[in-house]
């Protein structure tokens, strides 16, 4: 069972200083049978009080506020879990019986939520591709392995193309993107043959480098897998999720698992720097100066004393 120590550095910096930033977190391992937390701190700027609750998918969250001004919010996670390989489902029982189960299961508390319909222009030939997956004896889980498989296969793995607001339908098109529209994709895909899919938000843990995706935050999908339970499958990697991946939550989709988000006062102009080192059993110095694997600035387009009205009308400004 391999152990990890992931360090992850979220840090918005602004030209001239905001206040009252509302913030949230989603930066808590999961800690359940295949997944064992060790240790976690999260540490802020100007170290503000960190309120956690558990949300309706049972990922833990934390809200936090710092109310005087400021130029600069670090939030720095830095995590301790071990992690164990998923075991594959038994084929021995009728792929029947097992479809049998979904048709009821599907339409009950929790996988109902899972099955949520996006509504899209592709849905005719998105359909047309699921479909010819489905044979009389095929298993829920073969289908779902087939389908990451598909995805893997025909779309290209490809960064600075789309974002967090790309719907499937320019995916679809493009035939291109990185992990969260490769899982967005595969949702689905799932959904459409009646299989409940939800979105893991996570790490994928480096080892021989490869796999797309190492040492970054990630993001796959877990089937429902009738007499077995949740499974990971990754079609970034057309894998399954085992001991390399590491979750910090699930949802319907991309908007129930954003890691960090908040509002603020001032102006809309900021750089965001997320920067992640997984370490298999070695620690992670805390005063390692690390370089960002991602940085996204924002040019303040508005006039600069009418930033807080800006504000109002985003309502809420994700950062």
């Amino acid at each position: 069972m391999p152990k990890y120590r992931i360090k992850h550095i979220t840090r918005y910096s602004y030209p001239s200083p905001v206040i009252d930033s509302a913030n949230q977190v989603m930066l808590f391992p999961i800690d359940d049978e295949m997944q064992e937390v060790k240790k976690h701190e999260l540490l802020i700027t100007h170290q503000p009080s960190v309120e956690v609750f558990t949300d309706y998918f049972g990922n833990k969250v934390g809200i936090f506020s710092v109310i005087k001004p400021h130029n600069q919010l670090t939030i720095e996670s830095i995590i301790e879990v071990i992690t164990k390989e998923a075991l594959v489902p038994e084929t021995g029982m009728a792929a029947e019986t097992q479809w049998e189960n979904l048709s009821t299961v599907r339409e009950q508390f929790p996988y109902m939520d899972f099955m949520l319909r996006e509504t899209c222009e592709a849905e005719e030939e998105i359909m047309a591709v699921v479909h010819s997956f489905m044979g009389d004896e095929m298993a829920p889980f073969r289908v779902a392995e087939k389908m990451a498989s598909y995805v893997y296969n025909h779309f290209e793995y490809k960064k600075g193309i789309t974002s967090v607001e790309t719907q499937v339908d320019e995916i679809w098109k493009i035939k291109a993107g990185v992990c969260q529209d490769f899982a967005h994709i595969l949702l689905v895909m799932l959904r459409m043959v009646g299989i409940p899919a939800r979105y893991v938000s996570g790490y994928i843990c480096p080892k021989n480098h490869e796999l797309r995706g190492e040492g970054a935050t990630h993001a796959w999908v877990e089937a429902y897998i009738p007499f077995h339970g949740w499974i990971g499958l990754d079609p970034t990697n057309d894998c399954i999720a085992s001991d390399r991946h590491v979750r910090l939550a699930v949802g319907r989709h991309f908007t129930d698992c954003v890691r960090v988000k908040g509002t603020y006062k001032g102006s809309s102009a900021h750089t965001l720097e997320v920067s992640v080192t997984i370490e298999n059993g070695q620690p992670v110095p805390t005063t390692e100066n690390l370089t960002p694997v991602f940085t996204y600035q924002v040019h303040n387009p508005g006039v600069p004393d009418n930033s807080y009205r800006r504000f109002m009308e985003m309502q809420q400004q994700q950062q």
